[in-house]
């Protein structure tokens, strides 16, 4: 019995069949499947067009400033620089098939106008101090290493109130928001009222919420912003505990449920130890890694990238990931943004070791 391989590569081609009946199906708006069922469906692994991509803050940043001098806000709403993923073309501007990542300037005295759009959105923040997001009433500050999550149909503006530059990483779930032709902006609303509370301060420890029977949160995402200091402290409290720990890795979750923090894209803050070398699992979703503090070396599949603090690399998914603490007195962190969500919700998540 021949094996699935073989029978494969014993397919007809599109040129096999005569051009009129060709025609007759493209007249009536069909397509054989068999020419194309290797390319839809290809054996053991799927074709991926995302490829291990790094940027380094250094030489991203001065053009990143530049934009400042040349577009005033008033003319871009939103001034940022897209990683793209040439793999995937860079008019498509997205790293992978779920994420697009964009770095953000905002500088003093500047205010990005609020609007709302369809696509879930989340801020790891780089650079400066002074700056605010309102996100649903919420004002949240800026600081470095931040999680800001500004979830789909949500208000939200952001002002700078300091001196210096502030800087920060968008991550979005934009491309298959677009691919599933749902992706849209309303714009110029009017500046919200910012009302009191931060879920920051109610959501405060790990283990511990408020009782639901006294305090509930009447918004989907209850909790808006991750301060790092929490975060950082959460990871040093794990490697301590569990010093036979071999991945020191948190996740950004809704407080309120446990689940992802947001709905496609899923968020995580990992931990290397001085000096220590981490191979990943190797899983189906595409991954962005972004250097929080520290100097590390990614190994994704064949490529090796030498990451500075503040560089962002991107890794396909189905590959190996190593990663490797460039400084042996010093922990290394590095945020962690990838597709898990969405392929668990479509049933295709795997994780093969």
């Amino acid at each position: 019995m021949q094996d699935a391989d073989t029978r494969l590569d014993q397919l007809g081609r599109l040129e096999d069949l005569p051009q009129v009946y060709r025609d007759a199906l493209k007249h009536q708006n069909l397509v054989p499947l068999w020419p194309s069922l290797r390319a839809l469906l290809p054996p053991h692994a799927p074709v991926r067009q995302t490829q291990s991509v790094h940027w380094a803050y250094a030489a991203l940043r001065p053009l990143l400033m530049q934009a400042g001098e040349l577009t005033p806000i008033e003319k871009a709403e939103r001034r940022v620089l897209v990683l793209a993923n040439p793999g995937h073309g860079l008019e498509t501007m997205k790293v992978s098939p779920a994420i697009y990542l964009g770095m953000q300037l905002l500088l003093p005295g500047e205010c990005a106008p609020g609007h709302r759009h369809s696509p879930n959105a989340a801020r790891m923040v780089i650079e400066g101090e002074g700056a605010h997001t309102t996100v649903d009433g919420e004002a949240t500050p800026m600081q470095r290493g931040d999680l800001i999550l500004t979830p789909t149909g949500l208000w939200h503006e952001h002002e700078h109130t300091g001196t210096g530059p502030v800087i920060w990483l968008d991550v979005l779930d934009l491309p298959i928001i677009h691919y599933a032709e749902t992706s849209y902006l309303i714009e110029e609303g009017p500046r919200q009222a910012v009302r009191p509370g931060h879920g920051e301060c109610t959501y405060t420890r790990g283990g511990v919420v408020p009782s639901p029977q006294f305090v509930r949160s009447d918004k989907g995402y209850p909790l808006l912003r991750y301060p790092w200091v929490d975060v950082r402290a959460a990871l040093l409290a794990l490697a301590s505990d569990q010093p036979k720990l071999e991945a020191v890795q948190v996740t950004y979750v809704n407080p309120e449920t446990g689940r992802d923090a947001q709905n496609n894209l899923g968020f995580h803050a990992l931990m290397l130890r001085p000096g220590q070398t981490l191979r990943l699992p190797v899983r189906s979703p595409a991954c962005v890694f972004h250097v929080i503090e520290g100097r590390v070396q990614a190994g994704i599949g064949d490529s090796v990238f030498a990451l500075e603090e503040s560089d962002t690399c991107c890794a396909p998914g189905y590959t190996a990931v190593t990663l490797h603490n460039r400084h042996d007195g010093q922990p290394a962190f590095v945020f962690m943004a990838d597709e898990s969500p969405l392929h668990r919700k479509l049933g295709v998540y795997e994780n093969r070791g």
